[in-house]
C-alpha cells in the first residue's frame, strides 16, 4: 500500500503510526500538542524515534469528550497538517469523521483519512471524499449499542467495508481497525486483542490502537500515566501472534524499539 510518498510491506511488517492530538482534552497529556510550535517539535521527536505515519486529531474521542464545531476541529487540525508537510516527508493521516474536515486536511498535504466511526456518520459524506481523493483510510468499529462479542465486532466492520465500497473507495485503500474501547463491553477488548488473527477473514490490512487505553487500566489498576509497560505487552502480544499492519501509539520510542527486538530475534 502506498500512503504519501512511502510504501508499506503490509505482509510482512509492522509500522508505528505515532499519535499527534491538538485537543485540550485527550485522555493521555502525554498526547496533546495544541499549537502549531508543539505539534512541529513533537512531529520531529516521533519522526527521530521511528514514527512511519503521524496521525493528526483535532477533537478528543474519549468517552464523555467534548464535542467542538467542525471550523474549530479544521482550525485545529489544517494549520499544524500544512506545517509538517512543509517540514517532513513522514506520511500524514487526519484523525476525523467529519468529511469537511478530512478534505480540507487533505488539501492541506495529509495522505490518509482516520475514521473512528468507519465512515458510518452522515450519509456517506467521507466515503465519498475518501474516494473523490484515492487516498487510503482506516475504518475503526463503532457503534451507538455496546458490542459483547468479537463477532459482532467483525460484523460491524464487514458493515463498514461494504458501506466505503459501495460509494467508490477502493478495496486496495481500506485499512481496518477493531476499535479498542469504543462501544465495546471490557473484556471483549481484551478477546479482540486475543483473537485478532480472527480480524484477518475481513481480507484487509489490520491497525490496533490500544495504548494506554482502558483495557490495560482495567487489567492492571494502573491510571493512564502508568499504562506504558501494559501498552508494551500490546505491542509484543499483536506483533508475535497476529499479522497487524500498524500500531498506534503515544509512545513511539518505546514501541518502536519492541518491534525492533522482535525483528532482531526474529532475522537472528
Amino acid at each position: 500500500m502506498i500512503i504519501g510518498n512511502r510504501e508499506f510491506d503490509l505482509g510482512s511488517e509492522t509500522y508505528i503510526m505515532g499519535i499527534l492530538n491538538a485537543t485540550p482534552d485527550s485522555f493521555y497529556c502525554g498526547g496533546r500538542f495544541g499549537t502549531v510550535e508543539k505539534a512541529l517539535a513533537q512531529a520531529e521527536k516521533m519522526v527521530a524515534e521511528g514514527a512511519d505515519i503521524i496521525d493528526i486529531g483535532g477533537m478528543s474521542t474519549r468517552p464523555g469528550h467534548s464535542i467542538v464545531s467542525q471550523e474549530e476541529e479544521t482550525q485545529r487540525v489544517v494549520p499544524i497538517v500544512r506545517e509538517i508537510r512543509k517540514r517532513f516527508a513522514v506520511p500524514l493521516s487526519v484523525d476525523t469523521y467529519r468529511s469537511k474536515v478530512a478534505e480540507e486536511a487533505l488539501n492541506a498535504g495529509a495522505d490518509m483519512v482516520n475514521d473512528v466511526w468507519g465512515f458510518m456518520r452522515g450519509e456517506g459524506e467521507m466515503a465519498d471524499t475518501v474516494a473523490k481523493y484515492g487516498v487510503p483510510c482506516c475504518l475503526a468499529h463503532n457503534s451507538d449499542t455496546v458490542a459483547s462479542s468479537v463477532d459482532e465486532v467483525l460484523a460491524g466492520l464487514s458493515r463498514c467495508i461494504e458501506h466505503a465500497r459501495s460509494h467508490g473507495v477502493s478495496k486496495s485503500k481500506i485499512i481496518v481497525d477493531p476499535g479498542i474501547g469504543f462501544a465495546k463491553e471490557p473484556l471483549v477488548n481484551l478477546c479482540i486483542i486475543k483473537e485478532l488473527r480472527r480480524f484477518a477473514e475481513l481480507k484487509h490490512p489490520i491497525l490496533l490502537g490500544a495504548s494506554r487505553k482502558s483495557v490495560i487500566g482495567n487489567a492492571l489498576g494502573l491510571p493512564v500515566g502508568e499504562r506504558l509497560e501494559g501498552t508494551l505487552a500490546v505491542t509484543a502480544y499483536v506483533a508475535l501472534s497476529a499479522r497487524v499492519a500498524f500500531l498506534r501509539v503515544h509512545d513511539v520510542k518505546e514501541n518502536a524499539r519492541v518491534l525492533n527486538m522482535l525483528k532482531a530475534i526474529k532475522n537472528a
